[in-house]
């Protein structure tokens, strides 16, 4: 009986090296001709994630993206369409609640792409459909790093307001987004047949440049905003302002994608599949675009929204790819071994196998067991 994975409910450990980070910036942030030092890492350790990403990406993933173009075009519409527009309704709700930059974080986090990890581990654990959760994430991320920067010039403001206007200084956000984060994964697509083997054999050692480069992107995002006095902006309420708003954005967003579900009759598998990738916002990518999109001050503050959300994510998909799970267990437990004469000459007729009436007998019993053995080991 194969063995499924089981999810996780503890702390990511990622969160606690992010919490670590912001409390060493909190500490010891760093300034001046430092300040400048770490900036430029930053920004090289960025370069080198998305040359990674880039070379990881296979052409078949990209082409066989576009094969299930329904419910690609579902979760696309989840991740770019319905977060944007309930991150407007929110920040139009709430104007004046809290600090503005605060709020454009908000808004931020609805306007980045999935994940692609752990949309796709969820799913696989969901029972889901996860072929199909490859492309739609993959999708998702390569599309972001050109639809992003664009809803971002388009409904956010320098000032950390919303509506038409620009964020940084508007379209030259988007080329420097293109410069640091596009042309570093086109050039490590490109020279996939030539690294690609490379890369995929030695995931676990690239591994740490992913979560190495957020972290020091955060250390120095939050540096900055340190001396720009953060902590005297954020209050305890914010932050708890901020985990019930995400609650929020994460309810409509996964009950609205549960209607549509069912409006558009997918099955279970790729129900999860929009369930997972439609509900998911990047930290990986996130964190990179907004040190390019947004001032180094205010980084921290459009940051910060992301990380809290990003954690209730892992949580409540964990909670939910369990319950699939345990259905899907009970389920197959539920219809078992074909044990008659009549039920295993069906089943082996489906697949093109005549069974000899005289090994019928013998073929009776062997099902028997094996169905007794497997309602053992299901418990």
């Amino acid at each position: 009986m194969a063995k499924f994975p089981k999810p996780s409910f503890s702390i990511d450990p990622f969160l606690l090296c992010l919490i670590a980070v912001v409390a060493a910036a909190s500490l010891l942030p760093v300034r001046g001709v430092a300040a400048g030092w770490v900036d430029l890492a930053a920004d090289l350790a960025v370069a080198l994630l998305f040359f990674l990403h880039g070379a990881k990406l296979s052409r078949a993933a990209i082409v066989q993206g576009m094969g299930n173009w329904r419910l690609h075009a579902l979760v696309l519409g989840s991740t770019y369409v319905l977060f944007p527009a309930i991150g407007l309704a929110l920040i139009a709700l709430l104007q004046g609640w809290s600090n503005p930059w605060l709020l454009s974080g908000l808004l931020f986090l609805c306007l980045l792409p999935s994940t692609v990890q752990s949309s796709i581990a969820f799913t696989a654990i969901a029972r889901g459909n996860v072929a199909a959760a490859v492309c739609s994430a993959s999708l998702s991320n390569l599309l972001g790093i050109f639809v992003t920067p664009l809803l971002v010039a388009l409904l956010m403001k320098a000032d950390g307001g919303v509506g038409g206007g620009s964020a940084g200084s508007s379209w030259h956000s988007i080329w420097t987004i293109t410069v640091q984060l596009l042309l570093p994964f086109l050039a490590g697509h490109f020279l996939r047949p030539l690294i690609g083997g490379f890369v995929d054999r030695n995931k676990k050692i690239l591994q740490p440049v992913d979560r190495g480069s957020i972290l020091l992107v955060v250390y120095s995002a939050f540096s900055a905003a340190v001396v720009g006095g953060i902590w005297t902006q954020v209050g305890i309420g914010d932050l708890l302002g901020l985990v019930a708003l995400s609650g929020v954005i994460l309810a409509l967003v996964m009950g609205a994608n549960l209607i549509v579900a069912r409006m558009a009759s997918l099955s279970r598998e790729d129900f999860i599949v929009l369930l997972f990738c439609g509900s998911k916002k990047s930290l990986a990518s996130g964190v990179p675009m907004a040190g390019a999109l947004f001032a180094p001050a205010h980084v921290g503050l459009i940051v910060l929204p992301l990380m809290i959300f990003h954690q209730l994510q892992l949580f409540v998909c964990a909670v939910l790819a369990g319950r699939f799970q345990r259905a899907a267990i009970a389920a197959e437990a539920a219809v078992g071994l074909p044990r008659s004469e009549a039920e295993i000459g069906a089943a082996a007729a489906a697949v093109g196998m005549t069974i000899p009436e005289a090994c019928m007998p013998g073929v009776v019993a062997n099902m028997a067991l094996l169905d007794k053995h497997a309602g053992n080991l299901r418990g």
